[in-house]
């Protein structure tokens, strides 16, 4: 089973990275492709993700917030919270979100989990002010400074933010004794011409 879900992990893209490498992302990469794109190790985001599951299910889902300003990420974070029961803030991240206690969407979540540490740096900062930890899908072009726990993984393509949030679903699902009763497409965004 495991040979399987590895190779529909690889046909998600999961590993895909871009043609720029940071710092903070080389330990995470293993090779690039001839035209210069690097690659994940497959093993490693597997074992973050599950460490991120665990992570997830110590603080409870229900403190979780989850934040994406990636359309891409819209689909499978709603997917994923309606099965973890976790929260979530899509599009753009409101300034003071965590950190003004006088605004009226003023939340104070004990875990953040963002789809990308670039777009959703607004979010991250916030968060490290105010003492949240975040987990955050990085890319291997990502600044991965202000995360607690990185997940190596393509958070750009449509079907690999599905897997990414499919697989942490799963995870965290398995560690309370549930079966996980759906697959990494229904967490997928669809294409406007797929209905």
């Amino acid at each position: 089973m495991e040979e399987s879900l590895d190779k529909r992990l690889l046909g998600a893209g999961i590993r895909v990275g871009t043609h720029v490498k940071t710092k903070f992302m080389a330990p995470f990469i293993t090779a690039a492709t001839p035209d210069g794109v690097y690659q994940f190790d497959l093993g490693v985001t597997q074992q973050r993700i599950a460490a991120a599951s665990r992570f997830i299910n110590g603080v409870g889902t229900g403190n979780v917030l989850v934040c994406s300003g990636r359309e891409f990420a819209y689909a499978p974070i709603e997917k994923f919270c309606e099965l973890v029961g976790a929260q979530m803030k899509l599009n753009r991240f409101m300034p003071g979100t965590l950190t003004n206690p006088s605004l009226k969407y003023y939340i104070e979540p004990g875990l953040i989990l963002v789809s990308d540490p670039q777009v959703d740096e607004q979010a991250v900062i916030e968060a490290t002010n105010a003492g949240i930890p975040v987990i955050g899908i990085s890319n291997s072009d990502n600044i991965t400074s202000n995360l607690d726990l990185v997940i190596p993984a393509n958070n750009k393509g449509r079907k690999s933010l599905a897997a990414v949030f499919w697989m942490l679903a799963r995870g965290i699902l398995a560690e309370r004794d549930q079966a996980m009763e759906y697959e990494i497409e229904d967490f997928e965004t669809k294409n406007v011409d797929e209905g």
